[in-house]
């Protein structure tokens, strides 16, 4: 996963611009489709399932003109569980240290509070912010993106507002050009080849569970976590075991499948992308554990985020959605 395909700059003599962009915005807003598509690499898993982002991904965009550190934040979202608290940590953390923050809003649904309590919260952020309206392939007619870009500039006055389609690739040059143009000129943070600081473990571990999530769909809300129990590497083999997490027998059940159905087919999912992405031969084995309270479980969540700091018990206060008025 290190190694990029883009032009790189060298270090020595680079007199571009570079810093840190934080995505940022409700769940399923197409944060991580946005940082796939940028990157030209797979980084993030998707899902079309809301709160699938539960980290702070990184990926590395490297070209002549600069390097561009993106953060794919987790969704904004009222925290229920100590995992959930740790993910709006992660979205608290980013927006007081980046060099920009890019505001996605979902363009093909209304909006409500939970957007108004976004908008709220980048009032006061330091960097600059960029609006963003994804989605807008779902958008018809084209003519309904104006009151959104004027109902935007209405709640951040002279702000830059972009529509983009990241699965089309739809307005992303205009983006990147946006982006490099608001970065400060310096040196590259990261070496030129290296597109992510994922380690292998938790990359394995995010596209398991985006398998899962794919199969189940919503027979499995997100009471799911994975962790990459064991990694061995022979010279054309590498051998993983992984652990999925459930609370209740009844989702180990849905989890296994009949006769072993299910996790077949999401290890064989799983395995056929891994041999793709990471150019080796896989041997997966998976494993499904019930545990009530693994999202309050700091040892796990620990195992899932190796050295993440001691979670934080404050809990945000995010408005449900409704429809405004």
């Amino acid at each position: 996963m290190a190694a990029g395909s883009h032009d790189a700059a060298a270090d020595d003599g680079f007199a571009g611009h570079a810093g840190t962009v934080a995505l940022v915005g409700r769940p399923n807003a197409g944060k991580s489709t946005l940082l796939n598509a940028l990157m030209d690499d797979k980084v993030a898993i998707v899902s079309a399932k809301p709160q699938t982002t539960r980290n702070r991904i990184i990926g590395i965009l490297t070209e002549a003109r600069g390097q561009v550190v993106f953060f794919d934040l987790p969704g904004v979202h009222r925290p229920m569980h100590k995992m959930n608290s740790r993910m709006m940590t992660e979205v608290q953390s980013a927006l007081e240290e980046v060099d920009l923050v890019l505001h996605l809003v979902d363009a093909s649904q209304p909006w409500g509070g939970g957007e108004q309590f976004l908008f709220n919260l980048l009032e006061d952020v330091k960097p600059p912010v960029l609006g963003l309206l994804t989605k807008i392939d779902l958008v018809r007619p084209k003519q309904a993106l104006l009151p959104m870009i004027e109902a935007y500039n209405a709640k951040r006055p002279g702000a830059t507002v972009l529509p983009i389609s990241a699965p089309e690739r739809d307005g992303l040059n205009a983006l990147c050009d946006e982006i490099f143009g608001l970065l400060p000129k310096g040196p590259p943070l990261y070496p030129a080849d290296v597109t992510t600081t994922q380690s292998e473990r938790f990359f394995i571990a995010e596209l398991v569970r985006e398998k899962l999530l794919h199969r189940t769909r919503n027979e499995l809300p997100y009471t799911t976590g994975v962790v990459v129990d064991h990694l061995d590497e022979s010279e054309n083999l590498l051998r993983i075991d992984a652990v999925i997490y459930v609370e209740r027998k009844s989702q180990k059940g849905i989890v296994i499948g009949k006769g072993g159905s299910m996790i077949k087919a999401v290890g064989q999912d799983a395995r056929i992308e891994l041999e793709r992405l990471l150019g080796i031969k896989i041997y997966l084995e998976l494993h499904v554990k019930v545990h009530p309270r693994w999202r309050d479980d700091v040892r796990v969540l620990r195992e899932m985020d190796p050295g993440a700091a001691i979670i934080d018990e404050g809990i945000w206060e995010v408005p449900t959605e409704e429809p405004e008025k």
